[in-house]
């Protein structure tokens, strides 16, 4: 919310009005941004912000919000983050062009900073162009910047990153990206993830077990739990390995048998993962199915896990009675 300021007649206040005359001038002749010197673009910036305290900034200007844009180059960090803030308060009526400036700009750095600063605003309208930038842009900070912008627009974004995580074209880091985004937007998207549970594939579904923990660990849905340990049974070792692992961070309890039972599954994987995950819930009904997993287990590194499992379940009750 932009706070206001009941006006005030002294010499920096008067200045900074004579600033913010000279930037409307300047900016609706057309000038050329792309050549401001670093004293031009202090006075745009404390121009600006004299406007927003005032609440006379007019979101109109496009010349003036293009200027603000492009001085997001600046070589100055705290320069850019100040534009930014700006741009942020202004809100929506700065989308369009912070859009083109991530589409298109030439300089990397106006579109890592238009990107982040989407992140602020957090425009639903954004969404493809985030998205474009995330696959296909070659700066690694522009993508990362474009995934965070997703995640804060929320739920909006649900559908498109599912998207790109059922597909075969785009790369696994864009993917890794998309996990990410999906488990920080977390309940937001708890219709699209439980909806997307059956999904065909495998990849979709491990990462809606990763999103789903992250609303178990919110509290906010007993279902989630649920969720979780019905995919301890999905037919894909990525998924059955996610969900264990979730519910050994979760410390659940109450899936401690349906992970014992995994101790004796075919895919080596899965054994492992049980391990991990009732090593993590440390609880003492574990240890005998452990150690009779441990008699029978065949694979070498799943051999160790048990073991470390055992040797902490152990040394946890041992503790427990002093």
């Amino acid at each position: 919310m932009v706070a206001l300021f009941t006006p005030w007649c002294t010499s920096n206040h008067l200045d900074n009005l004579a600033k913010s005359h000279m930037l409307n001038s300047k900016t609706q002749s057309g000038e050329d941004s792309l050549n401001l010197s670093q004293a031009e673009t202090d006075a745009i910036l404390a121009a600006v912000n004299e406007q927003l305290g005032l609440n006379s900034f007019n979101p109109d200007d496009q010349q003036l919000l293009k200027q603000m844009i492009e001085s997001m180059g600046d070589s100055r960090g705290m320069v850019r983050l100040s534009f930014a803030e700006a741009l942020g308060k202004i809100g929506k009526p700065a989308t369009p062009l912070l859009m083109e400036a991530v589409a298109n700009h030439p300089n990397p750095v106006v579109r890592r900073a238009s990107a982040k600063t989407l992140t602020l605003i957090a425009d639903p309208i954004a969404i493809p162009t985030l998205v474009n930038a995330l696959l296909n842009d070659e700066d690694t900070v522009v993508k990362t910047s474009a995934v965070g912008g997703l995640a804060k627009i929320g739920e909006a974004a649900v559908p498109v990153l599912l998207k790109i995580l059922a597909s075969t074209e785009y790369p696994e880091s864009a993917k890794g990206h998309a996990v990410w985004a999906l488990g920080f937007i977390g309940a937001e998207a708890k219709e699209h993830l439980y909806r997307e549970i059956n999904s065909e594939s495998a990849e979709v579904r491990a990462a809606v077990v990763g999103a789903i923990a992250k609303i178990a660990e919110e509290g906010t849905e007993e279902g989630a739990f649920k969720i979780l340990v019905n995919a301890l049974t999905d037919s894909s070792p990525m998924v059955r390995c996610e969900a264990a692992s979730a519910l050994g961070s979760l410390a659940y309890q109450p899936a401690i048998p349906n992970l014992v039972e995994l101790l004796h599954h075919p895919d080596w994987e899965t054994r492992k993962a049980a391990a991990l995950a009732l090593m993590k819930i440390g609880d003492r009904t574990a240890l005998e199915p452990l150690q009779a997993a441990l008699t029978q287990e065949e694979e070498a590194g799943v051999r160790v896990v048990i073991e470390l499992a055992i040797s902490q379940i152990e040394k946890q009750l041992e503790e427990d009675t002093w």
